[in-house]
């Protein structure tokens, strides 16, 4: 059986990720139902054998690709929580890492919503998809620990309690924007600084 380190060799290919940004830009425009490897072969200028090598089903590659858009999306958030000196700065890049992903092209939203139909059916995408979850949880609350450590927060609960708050506000207020790009979210934000202010100080 390969190693783990050795599949993660073998996924950092110029190869491995040519196919995963085709197959994101495939989910984006025809749904993950019609984004089948003859089509993302193609347009990854490979053959439809190196999908199977690389991935063995269009399950592990959805994963691979939605794990690849999350890993780009907590470097620049703990990147900006890094240099965060206080609870408002805290919210602010919060609030800005949201507006952005929102902003994204439609791939970004396609994919999650996609993988979390295929996990209903598939078990292995639903542990994957759990597990990635819980890494991206984990990696923020360490963040959060060490801000309380250095004095900048004062958590109304436990760190991984307050980072899946964080996280349920943020996805909640993602889903409502992107169904209706339409609507005044003004007040709502407003409302969710807020709470999210509350989770991060008492005292």
């Amino acid at each position: 059986m390969e190693s783990a380190q050795a599949a993660e060799r073998r996924l950092d290919s110029e190869k491995a990720k040519r196919i995963v940004q085709a197959m994101r830009a495939s989910v984006g425009r025809r749904g993950a139902a019609a984004s089948t490897f003859d089509h993302v072969a193609q347009e990854a200028g490979v053959s439809r054998g190196l999908l199977h090598y690389y991935f063995g089903t269009k399950e592990r590659l959805l994963v691979e690709v939605v794990r690849h858009d999350s890993d780009v999306r907590l470097r620049r958030l703990e990147e900006s929580l890094a240099g965060a000196d206080s609870v408002d700065a805290i919210v602010e890049s919060l609030v800005i890492q949201l507006k952005d992903y929102v902003g994204e092209d439609p791939a970004s939203h396609a994919l999650i919503y996609e993988l979390f139909s295929v996990s209903r059916r598939n078990d292995e995408v639903r542990e994957e998809l759990a597990q990635l979850y819980r890494r991206v949880r984990d990696q923020v609350a360490d963040v959060l620990r060490a801000k309380e450590r250095e004095g900048v927060v004062k958590l109304r609960g436990g760190a991984d309690s307050v980072a899946s708050l964080l996280f349920a506000l943020g996805d909640g207020l993602e889903l409502q924007l992107v169904s209706d790009p339409r609507w005044d979210s003004s007040e709502t934000f407003a409302v969710g600084i807020e709470t999210a202010r509350f989770l991060l100080s008492h005292g």
